[in-house]
């Protein structure tokens, strides 16, 4: 198939944080210098922020670095924390941990609490200000490479496909990209990330990749009833040993609450359903409280990196690199990683300007591994690298108890030399359905606590029906059929969105509900489901979130 061809010197995967602040970063050092540099974003939702969720607390460090007057421009930053607190919960209870005893590093006073996708969407207006060429509603469909291996664009999906694969009447051919280096910033769990790796050995050496499943929702309450600036992190129920994760209530604006519930895969389970333990969350008698005579206003979900370090791939191959979520840059301790995203992209940016400065195009920037290293990143990570092992080898509990207790060493000046190592692969960890009990059922009253088809009313969700499926399996039916008997078909309970329903041996899946979370891809215990981008443009439609 003959494809169009358009290029440019920088071309980027995602706008989200870390893509946008490449953007800006590449035309701040373009105007600096009084040479071109030609820079293109592809965003596969919709529209800016259509697909960012988060909760989100963003330390504004990055932004401080990136566009020293934010503040004054219009930013929709607006609430500072100003209160801050670790509880931990039982079913009926709720213990506040004495501040004093908190390591200093998790403070999250003085920082910022909104809606990621919000500042995205500013963050885009700031970047085509300069320039630069943003494009929702295009999907990076698959790389493309020279003859000399290296990666020099991508091609954009088909539009008009229908479910069978073949040109419908609206046909339109996707359009081959190309850029001199090619920025990767399509969060966790990427498909093209996913490629690259395989195709440049990211991983090799590497500890195997840890994720979890963040699902939020946003709520707006009684103004009497909400306390800005407040931020809650809570430990303990509904997920008590089931698995490791916990819960955030962040109170900012005049009256909204984004609620949400982290788990981190790897739990032994299958029954479990985070979906279900979220809706049980808000059932404790502090959260119903807060949220009575509310009303949800949004959900979604996503999966996150949660592997810190040890589980941080090569940052750079022939003619691109990594960055944010995609190269596993997230905070794992502070649980953050917005202002790691952006400076990743910052750094990013100064590599590329540096090899178009030399006239190089689509060689390996080696420096920017040793960049992100010698960066307030690579610092931080250093400091947090034993928090998700210890963490997975003593549970949420102790394993919390460890880690503050190293914080606080370390905040003395104390650094612990070793560097634990991952335990046992995540994905190993699922044991049969017939050795675990189901989960407690819990009835949603339409009110407070919703089921998957309600939820999913509020996140905007648009598919085409009649594309090819963006959901596929990659082992035998007979395989199959062993893996649903085996695990009694997990996906229909860790998915989010009520994709895949089990019907006997086999599992029927609704890819037109798909958040585009990639859970099913990044928990499956078989490794048998693959994610691979739908149309541009397809998906959730996230406000404010």
């Amino acid at each position: 198939m003959t494809r169009d061809i358009i290029e440019y010197d920088v071309l980027i995967i995602g706008a989200g944080p870390a893509g946008l602040a490449a953007a800006i970063r590449l035309r701040q050092l373009a105007a600096a210098s009084g040479r071109e540099i030609s820079v293109c974003v592809l965003e596969k939702g919709a529209r800016i922020g259509a697909h960012i969720l988060s909760g989100a607390v963003i330390d504004p460090i990055a932004l401080d670095e990136l566009l020293p007057d934010w503040r004054t421009l219009g930013t929709p930053l607006k609430t500072e924390v100003r209160e801050d607190k670790v509880v931990w919960l039982s079913a009926r209870h709720a213990l506040p941990a004495p501040h004093f005893s908190l390591p200093p590093q998790i403070d999250n006073r003085g920082l910022y609490v909104g809606s990621l996708g919000d500042l995205c969407c500013w963050l885009g207006d700031q970047a085509e200000a300069l320039g630069v060429e943003l494009y929702p509603g295009f999907a990076a469909a698959a790389p493309c490479y020279n003859e000399a291996g290296a990666l020099i664009g991508v091609v954009s999906g088909d539009m008009g496909r229908n479910a069978a694969g073949e040109e419908s009447p609206r046909f339109a051919p996707g359009i081959e990209i190309r850029g001199r280096y090619t920025l990767v910033a399509e969060g966790a769990g990427g498909s093209l990330t996913r490629e690259l790796e395989a195709r440049y050995g990211l991983r090799d050496g590497i500890g195997e990749s840890h994720f979890g499943l963040g699902i939020k929702e946003l709520w707006r309450i009684p103004a009497e009833r909400h306390r800005a600036g407040s931020v809650t992190h809570f430990l303990g129920w509904p997920l008590g040993r089931a698995a490791g994760g916990g819960a955030f209530l962040y109170q900012y604006g005049e009256d909204r609450v984004a609620l949400g519930l982290i788990t981190h895969f790897g739990y032994r389970n299958p029954q479990l359903s985070p979906f279900d333990e979220f809706q049980r969350l808000k059932t404790h008698p502090r959260i119903a409280a807060l949220l009575a005579g509310g009303e949800c206003l949004g959900y979604g979900a996503r999966s996150i990196n949660a592997g810190g370090l040890q589980s941080q791939p090569r940052l750079s191959f022939p003619g691109g690199l990594l960055l944010g979520c995609a190269a596993g840059l997230l905070n794992v301790l502070r649980i953050k990683g917005a202002h790691t995203a952006m400076k990743s992209g910052m750094l990013a940016a100064e590599a590329v300007a540096a090899a178009l400065q030399a006239g190089r195009a689509h060689d390996e920037l080696a420096d920017f591994p040793a960049a992100v290293a010698a960066s307030w990143i690579g610092r931080a990570q250093r400091d947090t690298r034993n928090v998700k092992p210890l963490l997975s080898r003593f549970g949420t509990v102790l394993g919390s108890l460890v880690c503050g207790a190293e914080m606080w060493l370390l905040a003395l000046g104390l650094r612990l030399p070793w560097t634990l190592r991952h335990p046992a692969p995540a994905r190993g960890k699922m044991a049969a359905a017939r050795d675990c009990p189901p989960r407690p059922p819990l009835k949603p009253d339409g009110v407070l606590t919703f089921d998957r088809n309600s939820a999913l009313m509020r996140a905007n969700i648009h598919h085409e029906h009649d594309q090819p499926p963006h959901l596929r399996r990659q082992n035998t039916l007979a395989q199959e059929n062993a893996r649903v008997i085996r695990f009694a078909a997990p996906e229909a309970r860790y998915c989010p969105a009520g994709v895949y329903e089990r019907e006997g041996d086999t599992v029927r899946i609704t890819s037109q509900n798909c958040l585009h979370c990639k859970a099913c891809e990044l928990n499956d215990p078989a490794h048998s489901l693959l994610w691979h981008p739908p149309e541009g443009g397809s998906g959730p439609l996230y406000i404010g979130m």
